[in-house]
């Protein structure tokens, strides 16, 4: 049976808002970004932005949520085999892959946290999802020191990614993933050996 011929418009109109909202986001400030903007660039009435939208900061944090749900949802698939391996890579790897692919799309984000947030929202999603990870290798005995090991491990994570990228990926990927692994691995093990 075909789906509701309004969910597929709908969703079209959305990723028309979306698409169009990143490319402007290319050449200009979000700030300087009026609904008028999106709608000319998207070539949608402004009467359908509004079925969606309020405004041009709901746009931009749907476009966010729906990046960060997919990240989420990657985590999610690989979480169990990184427990199990006690490493981080089966989790590193497709988000690596991820961000990669949606490389444009972050780098324009990142270059306009002021007004999203996203860096602090992603650095969010890394830290809940670690903290299980903490606690299922390492049994830290003293709680207090995790929050912070968290917050160095994710913070350092993606400036690792930023890194690479201001480096236009110069770095081979398993490189990167060698570095990542050993960095944290390294800081986490002798954080909770000295507890």
């Amino acid at each position: 049976m075909l789906k509701n011929p309004e969910d597929r418009r709908a969703r079209r109109s959305r990723k028309l808002l979306k698409d169009g909202l990143l490319e402007l986001m290319k050449g200009k400030d979000f700030s300087h970004i009026s609904v008028r903007d999106i709608t000319e660039h998207a070539d949608v009435n402004r009467g359908t932005f509004y079925l969606h939208y309020s405004g041009t900061a709901e746009l931009l944090q749907s476009l966010e949520d729906d990046l960060l749900q997919e990240a989420q949802t990657l985590i999610d698939a690989h979480i169990q085999e990184t427990v199990a391996d006690g490493t981080m890579r089966p989790v590193f790897e497709p988000i690596l892959d991820f961000v990669i692919e949606h490389k444009e799309t972050c780098t324009i984000l990142f270059k306009n946290n002021e007004v999203s947030n996203f860096t602090q929202r992603l650095q969010q999603v890394i830290e809940r999802n670690g903290e299980d990870l903490v606690r299922a290798w390492f049994h830290p005995a003293n709680e207090a020191q995790v929050p912070y090991l968290l917050s160095f491990v994710t913070w350092g994570l993606l400036g690792l990614i930023k890194e690479w990228f201001d480096e236009n990926m110069a770095l081979p990927r398993e490189d990167l993933i060698s570095t990542a692994e050993y960095l944290v691995s390294g800081a986490t093990a002798r954080l909770f050996a000295q507890g």
